[in-house]
């Protein structure tokens, strides 16, 4: 059999029971091609944004503009994820990896940042450089994944995305973990439901679902604009 027709990529995942998720190599290229040139066009397009937003946040409160906070990505390697700064300084020395309904760390123009997704436009830099994908599953702090057992290791077998099925489910995160102790409440409630949604995306893979989580990110972003 041609090679060049036969090559796959076999993602595998760890458990008692191995499974293999295999997806070909050409269909991935693609996938890290478009990022590259999606991401590049964005930026170009946003940058007089980007610095409307960084003087806002300099003037709105001390600290830096953006947020570099360590997350677990390809193949379980850490990287910093670029966020604008929604919060206070040193705010997760204040509190918890989770953020709340009316959680006090977060600064005025940090809560319309994260009503908009805003805060999340400097991760088309993490996109650019490789540490990203457009779609992907999303990210989680390093104390979440070390938790990851069986099949639940493959999440970390796809570059982490900027939006996935679980950024559509959970748009309004803060909302609904609450003022109460939200950091236990993700863990038991949004955690296992996240995760799972993590799995499927591995599982089922194609170019064709990121362009359609892409489109319904758009959508449920427009839909969170206007509600508010």
């Amino acid at each position: 059999m041609n090679n060049a027709v036969s090559t796959k990529t076999h993602t595998a995942c760890a458990g008692r029971q191995i499974t293999s998720v295999i997806h070909p190599a050409w269909a991935l290229i693609l996938k890290r091609l478009f990022d590259m040139g999606f991401s590049l066009v964005v930026l170009l397009l946003i940058w007089p944004l980007i610095g409307i937003v960084a003087i806002g946040i300099k003037l709105s409160s001390p600290g830096p503009v953006f947020y570099r906070g360590v997350r677990t990505g390809l193949n379980g390697k850490p990287f910093r994820i670029l966020k604008f700064r929604t919060m206070v300084e040193d705010a997760e020395s204040l509190g918890g990896p989770t953020t709340g309904t009316h959680d006090k760390r977060v600064t005025r123009i940090g809560a319309l940042l994260r009503r908009t997704k805003l805060d999340e436009f400097p991760q088309f830099l993490n996109v650019l450089v490789g540490d990203m994908s457009l779609v992907g599953p999303r990210p989680e702090v390093l104390e979440y994944t070390a938790t990851y057992e069986g099949e639940e290791k493959c999440i970390l077998s796809m570059r982490p995305g900027i939006t996935d099925y679980a950024s559509i489910e959970f748009a309004d995160l803060d909302d609904r973990v609450g003022d109460t102790d939200p950091d236990r409440y993700f863990r038991e409630n949004i955690m296992p439901r996240k995760t799972d949604l993590r799995v499927k995306y591995v599982k089922e893979w194609s170019f064709r679902s990121d362009l359609h989580i892409l489109w319904m990110t758009f959508l449920r972003i427009i839909k969170r604009i206007v509600v508010r």
